[in-house]
């Protein structure tokens, strides 16, 4: 066996009375690509971040080709030939591509002009495409990832760390980065990946290992693996990873969106002439990558931002009546039935209070009920036990303040208490974000249980597998602008990834 490019041994860090990785040994090989795979909180990132120098391990002993070295800041790493990729880039957005590539190298004289070539040597020994002439700021995600590998090389990176890739690139984007991969692979570099999507994992990887809250599980061949095997590996038991899809019967038009304009708070147009049809007992995707007006859209249509131009009509199915939403007030249209689910980057910045407890936080639902100055306690706090005891919200009890809680616990709250509202439109933005496998699969099976109810579910997502398994019809957004909408049942990724970065669709609203 050759001798591993990098070894783990008996690795340990702990954050207080947290222990985000025990004991964990692992070993990368040079010219093979790992992944590590887990839940959130399993220790992923931080094991991770102890290889790059961003922490130091309490315990345990790292190997580089054999011979134990000491890692105690990015410095370190990187004199070792360790280049890690974050999800949330080190970039600085006004230097161009070879600006920030070279920021940082100190070899005496410097050849701005030679510099660049070499880079783009390196571009062309691998396949990668940059516009060295553009800015930071006037890239796209996947440019400024490539940004960042390319830095990472040039700088002499032998092993190369990934923190979740592919959370934001479409199919297209998805398959160039592994085509680039695979190519490094060859070249003798070793790569690892984390990342929590199987198909991706069956894809891309040699090997796969697997931690388990701080825990190293194991390590398998990708050849000997399947998202079964490795989903029991992950979670320590089997669970069903079936989205059951109804046809959806009786769907009548709900809400109705047409011509929609909106301008954000600096004058810039992020909506340009939105027009689709949601009904009732369907759900209907939206697909785009992130920052296209996904937000902007739902929160027009619950009254949060005021449209410049167009329509919004709700069908009531108490009155019989349409009613222009256009002009009313948030709490106007919730009382309509019209319920808003998003679940932002910072899960506590939209929906809940983070100083308040679990029922408190259903109570802002809720207190208008009350009679006189008095406050009804009693139905929040057993709605509030009912979604701690269905979506096994992990919480010492409910007076414990939201802020203290995990971020996929704060999330399953806040889409419990939407859920729990008994919805004539539940819109439903990025419910699964963060969120563990089983928890995930909850969420599918309680959207698909207010599609059975009659509810036009509105659910923004981002994973392409899931919105292709779970809705009924996917709208994609690109740039405020739909471009497509698409049957759920016949779409394929690659037509959606497609619809995501280029063309406008101009045949109006499709309700096949």
């Amino acid at each position: 066996m050759a001798c591993p490019a990098i070894e783990l041994r008996g690795i340990t860090k702990t954050f207080g009375h947290v222990i985000a990785n025990q004991n964990v040994d692992l070993v990368v090989y040079r010219g093979e690509i790992l992944s590590i795979l887990g839940e959130n909180g399993s220790g992923k990132t931080t094991l991770m971040n102890m290889i790059s120098g961003i922490y130091y391990p309490d315990e345990g002993h790292i190997f580089i080709d054999g011979k134990e070295v000491t890692i105690s800041s990015p410095k370190d790493a990187l004199d070792l030939k360790i280049g890690m990729i974050h999800q949330h880039f080190k970039l600085v957005d006004v230097f161009n591509a070879t600006e920030n590539i070279v920021l940082g190298i100190n070899d005496g004289k410097f050849d701005i002009k030679k510099a660049e070539s070499d880079i783009k040597a390196t571009c062309e020994k691998y396949g990668f495409e940059i516009d060295f002439t553009k800015k930071i700021y006037e890239m796209s995600v996947s440019e400024k990832q490539t940004v960042e590998i390319v830095k990472a090389i040039y700088k002499g990176a032998d092993i190369l760390i990934l923190d979740e890739p592919t959370a934001v690139l479409t199919p297209q984007e998805t398959n160039n980065l592994f085509n680039v991969l695979r190519k490094m692979k060859d070249d003798g570099k070793s790569i690892i990946i984390i990342t929590h999507k199987l198909h991706e994992v069956l894809d891309i990887s040699d090997r796969v290992s697997v931690l388990r809250k701080g825990k190293y599980i194991g390590t398998i061949n990708t050849s000997q693996a399947n998202e079964s095997i490795l989903t029991e590996m992950m979670v320590g038991e089997k669970i069903s990873l079936d989205i059951e899809r109804s046809t959806p019967h009786d769907s009548v038009d709900r809400l109705l969106i047409k011509g929609v304009d909106l301008y954000n708070k600096e004058g810039v147009q992020v909506l340009h002439d939105i027009s689709f049809t949601a009904k009732s007992g369907e759900i209907l995707g939206i697909a785009g990558i992130s920052g296209s007006g996904q937000r902007e859209l739902l929160e027009a249509i619950a009254g949060l931002q005021k449209i410049s131009g167009g329509e919004i009509l709700y069908n009531n199915p108490k009155t019989n009546e349409t009613e222009d939403l256009k002009d009313k007030t948030p709490l106007q249209i919730r009382n309509l039935g019209v319920r808003l689910s998003f679940v932002p980057e910072d899960r506590l910045g939209m929906g809940l209070v983070g100083n308040m407890d679990i029922v408190d936080n259903m109570m802002l639902r809720s207190y208008r009920k009350g009679k006189g100055v008095f406050l009804e306690r009693k139905k929040p706090k057993q709605l509030a036990d009912k979604i701690i005891e269905d979506l096994q919200v992990v919480t010492p009890d409910t007076k414990t303040p939201v802020r203290k809680l995990s971020g996929g616990n704060v999330q399953k709250v806040l889409v419990g208490r939407e859920i729990a509202s008994s919805p004539t439109v539940l819109m439903a933005a990025y419910p699964v974000r963060g969120l563990d496998i089983n928890s995930s699969y909850t969420i599918y099976n309680l959207l698909n249980d207010q599609k059975e109810k009659g509810v036009a579910v509105i659910f923004v997502g981002e994973d392409l597998d899931v919105l292709i398994d779970l809705c009924d019809r996917i709208l994609v957004i690109c740039g405020g602008r739909v471009t497509g909408i698409v049957n759920g049942r016949e779409a394929k990724k690659e037509e959606i990834g497609l619809l995501m970065t280029k063309g406008h669709f101009t045949g109006g609203d499709s309700n096949e």
